[in-house]
């Protein structure tokens, strides 16, 4: 089994106040880390903050929180205030983002992704240090930030990357990547980029189900509004799936639904999401990490025949 399992906290079906008891089970059950999401759910800290004090001594991490939606001092002291509560335990993940979430959503501006991650990166590294900062980057200004209470030990930070540019930044100047829809032989194409040292963390998306047309089904709804987003359009394009996406994307550019959805393979569904029974579920998530992940984070949804608090259960690696 790999040496990092992860869950993703809170869980689909259920808010985070309903989330305690189970949290708490986590790492008895093996897990060794939980990690945040944040796109319109719960925001990615306060759940961190509770599994602190719920899970001691569990890895806590967000995957991610963008760049663009809070101000780089915020960011800062939102990271800080982790650290603290669970010194040496807290991973900062960080990332570009979507047009969607900072611009629809936010009122922010997604401009420059690249750059404005890479600037908010150099600003972090030097504020959770303590150090005072005053700078200019290339997508904002800092004049005289510092944090008034700098963590005894400052955070790792790593940076969610899905093509080449970004991975290498994760690489060379983070403490590792994050990525996400992908499958076990793609890692190895992710794993190229950054090298041997540089942790590798991925969400998964699990269904412990063995009805394959109900997950299936189910899942192309998941890939459609994913995988029609541009950076994981491009990502794809990327690993080599741009032909067989095609018609989906031609068909969503037309306005057609049913038609995007029908046009996704089984393969490809069954290549990017994880399904079967418990046990099968398992041995999937170790080909990840047979060919290069370093850190699992499970992503149980719901629509399979056991409970998403079954399986949390049935999915940890100490069964």
């Amino acid at each position: 089994m790999s040496h990092n399992w992860g869950m993703t906290i809170p869980f689909y079906d259920r808010p985070l106040s309903k989330s305690r008891e189970l949290i708490a089970e986590l790492p008895e059950l093996g897990y060794t880390d939980a990690w945040s999401a944040e796109v319109s759910g719960a925001d990615g800290f306060v759940p961190l903050a509770m599994a602190a004090q719920w899970a001691p001594g569990i890895r806590l991490g967000s995957a991610i929180v963008p760049v663009s939606t809070r101000g780089p001092g915020l960011l800062a002291m939102s990271a800080a205030t982790l650290a603290d509560l669970a010194p040496e335990r807290f991973v900062l993940g960080i990332g570009a983002s979507s047009p969607a979430i900072v611009e629809r959503w936010n009122a922010g501006r997604f401009d420059k992704p690249y750059a404005r991650t890479r600037d908010t990166l150099r600003f972090l590294k030097k504020a959770l240090a303590g150090e005072k900062v005053s700078e200019t980057y290339e997508t904002f200004e800092i004049k005289g930030f510092k944090l008034e209470r700098a963590p005894e030990l400052p955070p790792k930070i790593v940076l969610a990357a899905l093509r080449p540019r970004m991975l290498h930044l994760a690489a060379a100047e983070a403490d590792g990547a994050i990525t996400n829809w992908l499958s076990p032989d793609d890692v190895r194409k992710v794993r190229a980029e950054i090298g041997e040292g540089t942790e590798l963390i991925a969400r998964l998306f699990v269904c412990v189900s063995e009805d394959a047309d109900r997950v299936r089904e189910m899942a192309r709804w998941m890939l459609a509004t994913y995988l029609t987003v541009p950076v994981y359009a491009a990502f794809h394009d990327w690993l080599g799936r741009g032909e067989v996406l095609r018609p989906m994307h031609e068909a969503w550019q037309a306005g057609d639904r049913p038609a995007a959805l029908k046009a996704i393979p089984d393969e490809v569904v069954d290549a990017l999401i994880v399904h079967g029974d418990p046990a099968t579920c398992r041995a999937r998530i170790q080909e990840y990490v047979d060919n290069g992940l370093d850190t699992p984070v499970l992503a149980p949804v719901p629509g399979g025949e056991v409970s998403i608090e079954q399986a949390v259960r049935e999915l940890a690696p100490k069964r």
